[in-house]
């Protein structure tokens, strides 16, 4: 195991596609609920709690070996959102590209062949750890972080707000997302047993919403 390739992995320069897209920041700045570094807090808490626990489990449960066609189907329908599903789809193609460049291996290639379109990020994240050599708890660890680094870094350009202030907000979370990480491979541990119900499936539903209405905008600054 080479923790050095999770450096990489969760690196925001990574070319992922991430950058791209906001984590339902820009609609949540829109509405009002995200004005400030404490708004800002409040709602990376409630996003690392629902879909970054859900993509954690997902992340490490593709580690652990479980089936990619299943996990990307238990994505599915934990994601209401059609304008979700395809962001998550959109995310783990461009992934999928920059792993099998960085790290090439017959499952990526094979997952490629599988979903052409895009299989669901968190799955592609769990896979892409796996080819590196990574475990379970790297990849729940990097896939709750990118739930709350995303909108974080959203957030410094929808509002100006102090990149410091970001960081603080985040840093003030670690506690929390080591535990949300934890959770997630519990889960993702339990799969082989009792199959794909057995990760969570938190939801949030003003995220779902958010989604489907800045997916309508007509002119937005992020993909999603």
């Amino acid at each position: 195991m080479s923790r050095a390739a999770l450096l990489v992995l969760a690196d925001g320069r990574f070319p992922a596609g991430g950058h791209a897209h906001s984590g339902g920041a820009e609609a949540a700045v829109k509405a009002g609920r995200i004005t400030d570094a404490a708004t800002l807090e409040e709602f990376c808490r409630g996003r690392l709690h629902t879909a970054g626990l859900v993509a954690g489990a997902l992340a490490a449960a593709a580690v652990l070996g479980a089936d990619p066609g299943e996990l990307d189907a238990a994505a599915d329908a934990r994601t209401p959102s059609p304008a979700l599903r395809t962001a998550a789809r959109r995310l783990g193609r461009q992934l999928l590209r920059a792993a099998r460049s960085t790290w090439p291996s017959s499952e990526l290639d094979a997952l490629a062949r599988e979903f052409p379109k895009g299989a669901h990020q968190p799955v592609v994240l769990g896979l892409a750890a796996r080819a590196a050599g990574l475990g379970p708890e790297d990849a729940a660890h990097c896939a709750a972080y990118e739930s709350v680094s995303g909108p974080a870094t959203a957030t410094v350009r929808l509002l100006s707000l102090d990149p410091f202030d970001a960081t603080g907000a985040l840093a003030r979370l670690a506690p929390e997302l080591d535990r949300v990480a934890d959770r997630a491979v519990a889960a993702a541990r339990r799969v082989r047993a009792e199959g794909a119900d057995a990760l969570p499936a938190a939801s949030g539903p003003l995220l779902e919403v958010g989604a489907e209405w800045h997916a309508a905008w007509p002119v937005r600054l992020f993909a999603s």
